[in-house]
């Protein structure tokens, strides 16, 4: 079913019922997200685009007949039909979708919702963060909001202070003695008891200069002067931004096939499209290592053909040589991410899981090790999957992936907020 809306909607009516509908499809919108995201390309995943869901799976209002009560059923167009007539009851079969006949086979009505990147990235990133984020010693600052810096005689009317403004004409009325009101009725009401007893000429025109005088000052004095508003004032505040650096080390060597680089490339690709779009302050440092490592930019990262033997500790010596000339982790909050296939030189395993323990798991938040495996080799562990394995540290997680499909949820378990789930893997 494709419900397509061509209206020109000039003043955007139908954006609040949009918005309804997808927080009422959010799960299984949700669903066909993490489901497209594992047949589009590298390049793709923070794109917009259109997913489908199932129309069984959508949550939708209805009106149903009560059990009590008079039921006179109305069938519009009817020429068959009068009341007390007993309809025939419809023949049994599967659900019939359009296109079938009744009993015969089944389908499904499907709806097709065309997403935004930002909604995508919304329902994509859902529930993640980067683990045990602290603040750390802070070498930069970043002006985020405002905050409430006392009163002004001048700004927008949306901030204007009717409390202080009261209270200042309230004072300066009182500091020039402005008549109250009541002041004001009782002098009236002096001068027409007065005049009604027949009080001599010289008493009535006491009271009224007396009365005038008080009218004259409150015109003159008034109730709210200019001088008396008062805006709310703010100023910008500048808050410490936490810190963080994102290490991804990614094995080119030979023993990689191009479906495992795939596979290690779309994982750091979800990485990418994570930090960036939900922390303002995370480096990314790329490092690509063959029996050699070198720190790359992103389009080296991902897109150079270099390959050659496997020394898994060149990557880890590169990684904690940029960490120490750039990234203090009394500064910082360092995280790191690796994909390989595991397989490394048998002499360097021990020498990466020395080198891991030593200096790199002291420094850091959380140590992140994707191994990526051909179809049908998934469940064998490599050398290198056993080392850290024989480690036992709670910062350590490990996962094994060897198709697309289980690149995402995967990823999702790995930076989920919950640590049982990160850490939950063989």
């Amino acid at each position: 079913m494709n419900i397509i809306d061509r209206r020109l909607n000039p003043s955007g009516k139908n954006l609040p019922n949009r918005q309804r509908f997808l927080r009422r499809a959010r799960r299984i919108v949700r669903e066909a997200v993490r489901k497209a995201s594992g047949m589009r390309g590298i390049r793709e995943i923070d794109e917009a685009g259109v997913v489908v869901i199932p129309a069984t799976g959508i949550d939708e209002p209805a009106f149903q007949l009560g059990k009590d009560g008079f039921h006179h059923p109305v069938f519009p167009g009817n020429k068959e039909f009068v009341e007390g007539d007993r309809l025939p009851r419809p023949g049994g079969g599967g659900r019939g979708g359009r296109g079938s006949n009744a009993g015969e086979g089944s389908s499904e009505d499907e709806y097709k919702v065309a997403l935004s990147a930002e909604e995508f990235l919304e329902f994509f990133l859902e529930d993640l963060e980067l683990p045990d984020l602290e603040r750390r010693k802070l070498s930069t600052t970043e002006s985020e909001g405002v905050r409430r810096a006392g009163y002004a005689v001048a700004g927008s009317p949306s901030n204007l202070s009717v409390t202080r403004t009261m209270r200042n004409s309230l004072s300066r009325r009182i500091a020039l003695k402005r008549p109250r009101p009541d002041d004001v009725a009782e002098a009236e009401a002096t001068l027409m008891e007065a005049e009604a007893r027949g009080a001599d000429e010289a008493e009535i025109a006491t009271l009224r200069a007396a009365l005038a005088a008080l009218q004259r000052k409150t015109r003159t004095i008034a109730w709210i002067d200019p001088i008396d508003i008062r805006y709310r004032r703010f100023e910008p505040v500048p808050r410490p931004t936490t810190q963080a650096v994102m290490f991804c080390l990614m094995d080119v060597s030979a023993s990689m096939s191009e479906s495992m680089k795939d596979l290690a490339k779309r994982f750091f690709m979800l990485l990418y499209v994570f930090l960036k779009k939900r922390y303002k302050k995370v480096d990314i440092v790329f490092i690509r290592h063959t029996d050699e490592a070198k720190e790359v930019d992103e389009d080296a990262f991902f897109n150079s053909t270099e390959s050659g033997g496997t020394r898994v500790s060149t990557a880890q010596r590169e990684m904690m040589r940029v960490a120490k000339e750039r990234y203090s982790p009394d500064a910082w909050n360092i995280y790191v991410a690796q994909a390989s296939d595991g397989d490394n030189e048998t002499r360097d395993n021990a020498t990466s899981a020395s080198i891991l323990v030593e200096e790199i798991l002291p420094i850091s938040q959380y140590y992140a090790y994707l191994e990526v495996a051909e179809p049908g080799h998934g469940s064998s562990q490599s050398s290198l999957w056993r080392a850290y394995q024989d480690l036992h540290d709670a910062r350590i997680a490990q996962r094994r992936v060897t198709s697309r499909e289980e690149i995402y949820p995967i990823f999702r378990e790995l930076f989920s907020k919950d640590a049982d789930v990160r850490r939950g893997g063989e």
